[in-house]
């Protein structure tokens, strides 16, 4: 039997006997969370970088210290740490400034089947531009990126090698440190789609040696609009900036502008100062936790859900046995998208649909799934109302 980590008490969003198994989409926030936010936008408020009045200085002070938390988080410096509105602004910002001005026409990108379109989009876009070229690495039997396979595609024609950490549909986990170690061996870089990873996995980036990451902090428990790039300091100080505008300059005229360092090059007008602050929040809230104790009691889940699933043959599962936090299905003569609305009637919140992965869906052959994915707060009797709402669809689809 699986407790919740965390009360629902503790989750203003989750009152009212709602079992919320959409984590995987965005997370629920917890009290302190916006507590913290709350407080930013009302009586600690002040812009940041910009003012000399005491409570401006008081703000930077706090804004910088969430940018400070959030690199500790990752393992990495504060002055690595870049703030966007989340892992899609992240990417792009990549692809546009590093890939734009390292990347060439002729040099290659790898991918894999199981990416967000996030992580496929900008490649796509950047490819149109200056003519780089994308390869796609296959998937093993359970879902995983087939680093057997990465290893035999990889040229020193590659560039970038650009993986999910944690797939958002299969919740398979990558071999990050070899995917490194691979890339590296052809004078690659590698990036990281984070966004599934932070949630639930201690992240180290000087361990998993990878150039790149990225996460949003809505899947985190913090607020929408506040995400970040983490890159190796060498990286980011020879990457031009891609927006332009206040905060970004060293001095400018007419004749010709200087840019500030990074960060900070990258960060083009009013931050998110408010979102940065709740984000913090979020980090401490998780942290005090515990990210292993978070995947021990997900993978918990999982199983505890593979299991009653696995016993109706009307489902088909998909993904590792040992998927982290996620559990993705369908069901027989039964559209995801209705099956989600019957649950819904039963108070029971899944993502149905093709999870902005169309080419996985692809793969596996279906036009969507439905996607039961876990949180802090999850608990057995979130699984045994998801089974009852499912017995229910099946009554009503006969």
């Amino acid at each position: 039997m699986s407790a919740a980590l965390a009360p629902k008490s503790e989750f203003p969003g989750l009152d009212g006997g709602w079992h919320y198994l959409d984590s995987g989409a965005t997370a629920q926030k917890p009290q302190v969370v916006i507590d913290a936010t709350v407080r930013a936008m009302g009586k600690d408020y002040a812009t940041v970088h910009r003012g000399v009045y005491a409570r401006s200085a008081e703000m930077t002070l706090a804004f910088e210290a969430a940018r400070r938390r959030v690199a500790q988080f990752l393992g990495g410096a504060e002055d690595e740490v870049v703030f966007t509105r989340g892992a899609t602004e992240s990417i792009n910002l990549v692809a546009h400034s590093w890939g734009g001005s390292q990347l060439k026409a002729g040099d290659r990108i790898l991918l894999s089947v199981l990416e967000h379109h996030s992580n496929i989009v900008p490649w796509q876009l950047l490819r149109d531009r200056i003519g780089v070229e994308i390869d796609v690495c296959p998937l093993t039997h359970d879902g995983r990126i087939d680093l057997d396979a990465a290893e035999r595609m990889l040229t020193p024609a590659h560039r970038l090698v650009a993986f999910a950490h944690v797939s958002n549909v299969l919740g398979s986990t990558l071999d990050a440190r070899r995917a490194a170690d691979m890339a590296h061996a052809v004078g690659a870089k590698l990036l990281l789609d984070g966004c599934q990873a932070v949630p639930r996995l201690a992240i180290d980036v000087a361990a998993l040696d990878c150039d790149f990451y990225v996460f949003s902090g809505h899947k985190l428990y913090g607020p929408t609009g506040i995400g970040a790039l983490w890159a190796r300091a060498e990286i980011l100080a020879a990457m031009p900036p891609w927006h332009g505008g206040g905060a970004m300059i060293d001095r400018v005229t007419f004749e010709r502008t200087s840019y500030a360092p990074p960060p900070a090059r990258f960060e083009a007008g009013t931050p998110a100062i408010v979102e940065a602050i709740g984000l913090a929040a979020a980090v401490d809230y998780v942290s005090a936790i515990g990210l292993d104790a978070i995947h021990t009691h997900e993978s918990a889940l999982v199983a505890q859900a593979r299991d009653a699933l696995r016993g109706m043959n009307d489902i088909r599962l998909f993904g590792p046995e040992t998927s982290a936090g996620i559990v993705s299905f369908v069901m027989d003569g039964v559209h995801p998208h209705d099956l989600g609305t019957i649950l819904d009637e039963e108070a029971v919140a899944i993502r149905a649909g093709h999870h902005c992965a169309q080419p996985l869906m692809e793969h596996l052959g279906v036009p969507a799934t439905a996607r039961a994915s876990f949180g802090i707060y999850s608990d057995d009797g979130d699984i045994a109302a998801l089974v009852r709402g499912i017995e229910r669809t099946r009554r009503i689809f006969g």
